[in-house]
């Protein structure tokens, strides 16, 4: 295979978008192009993530934006792998890159929702889920959550203020992220004062509904002679699944889809996770952030619900977590997310993330979650 490079990356604010997710995502690839220094000619293939486009009435999205950035004869195609739906395009734009088949690709998500009423939004949300057994049942992504929570609490001692220090954290992480949805940190106090959405999770534990668009370019190293940016080499991207209904599964303290996922990367990059430096993980509930850090491999079983209070996973601790802010308060526009991930990465090894730095940006890893784990995707990156 040939060694592969994100040599571009660009997000917009998630929150409340006035533009459509068509417009948005075209106008954050040609930022992406633009700051790899490339053209949109340059690029041969573009993947798509959008998982609710339906709602604006707008499917076969990719040919559109293709043809906004002037390329209409690019080949496109539009993927769906609910909340990891971006980073699976990540993955498929890896493999034509690294196989030789294009030299350069482009990756973007996009979603929109903000223009419905929370049960029309909530609704698109939960048909990620198995809409036969588990949402035409009533349960909610709050709900299956919780009963991840719950199931993690009844095994191990964990205290409210463990999945408090995990908001609090990446609060005030977001709000040094221009391009997060929540920029305003919070105390304990208040998450502790919030009320509870689904037993035990708190309205502070539970990630909101964004829009957003995030893109990354992703290219070979033969082609990119001048990189006008510190790229990312892909050390490794891995996709793995499981089965997707909870109340099929031998335990409720992970993901399956995590470990596998996790295995496969670290065994392609030849790396362990000691090796890592920094992370952004799945965090679309406070306790996907505990269950992404054992699943990983990062802590032993029962010990990551402590990390955040102990200062480990802050932005000048050891193992830095999500200095983006994480889906928990940069926002969740659920096609955008795994891009966006990237995109923190690719700012911080270039400098470019101004108030939230890390200490060390050899390696990162990005870990991406579809629903409740029925897909997972890992990437590793490292400096050239």
């Amino acid at each position: 295979m040939r060694e592969t490079w994100v040599v571009g990356a660009a997000s917009n604010r998630f929150g409340k978008m006035s533009e459509t997710g068509r417009e948005a995502a075209t106008r954050v690839s040609l930022q992406a192009i633009r700051q790899a220094g490339l053209g949109p000619k340059d690029i041969g293939y573009t993947f798509v993530a959008n998982a609710f486009g339906i709602s604006e009435h707008q499917a076969h999205v990719g040919p559109l934006i293709n043809n906004g950035l002037g390329i209409p004869d690019v080949p496109s195609v539009t993927l769906e792998s609910a909340c990891s739906s971006s980073s699976a395009a990540l993955h498929e734009a890896f493999v034509q890159v690294a196989g030789g088949f294009i030299d350069a690709a482009l990756v973007v998500g996009a979603e929109k929702l903000s223009h419905m009423d929370t049960l029309s939004a909530t609704s698109y949300f939960a048909i990620a889920a198995d809409y036969a057994f588990e949402t035409k049942n009533g349960a909610t992504f709050p709900g299956l959550y919780a009963t991840l929570a719950s199931a993690y609490r009844q095994a191990f001692p964990t205290k409210d203020e463990m999945f408090g220090a995990i908001a609090v954290k990446n609060h005030a992480n977001a709000a040094r992220n221009p391009h997060a949805h929540f920029q305003k940190e919070i105390s304990m106090a208040t998450y502790l004062a919030s009320p509870m959405i689904a037993t035990p999770l708190r309205l502070y534990d539970c990630c909101p509904f964004s829009d957003g668009a995030a893109a990354v370019v992703v290219a070979a190293k033969e082609v990119m002679k001048s990189p006008v940016t510190e790229p990312l080499v892909v050390r490794a991207s891995a996709r793995s699944g499981s089965v997707t209904d909870m109340q099929d599964r031998p335990d409720l303290l992970g993901l399956p889809a995590t470990r596998t996922a996790a295995a496969k990367a670290f065994r392609q990059a030849k790396m362990e996770p000691k090796d890592i430096d920094f992370l952004e993980v799945h965090d679309c509930f406070t306790i996907a952030e505990v269950l992404a850090l054992e699943d990983l491999g990062f802590f032993p079983k029962g010990s990551a619900a402590s990390a955040a209070q102990e200062g480990t996973t802050t932005r000048d601790g050891s193992l830095p977590v999500n200095s983006s802010g994480g889906l928990k308060a940069k926002g969740h526009p659920v096609s955008a997310t795994g891009a966006s991930q990237v995109v923190e990465i690719f700012e911080q090894v270039n400098g470019l993330a101004k108030g939230r730095e890390v200490p060390k940006t050899e390696t990162a890893l990005a870990h991406n979650v579809g629903a409740t784990g029925g897909s997972c995707s890992v990437h590793i990156f490292a400096r050239r």
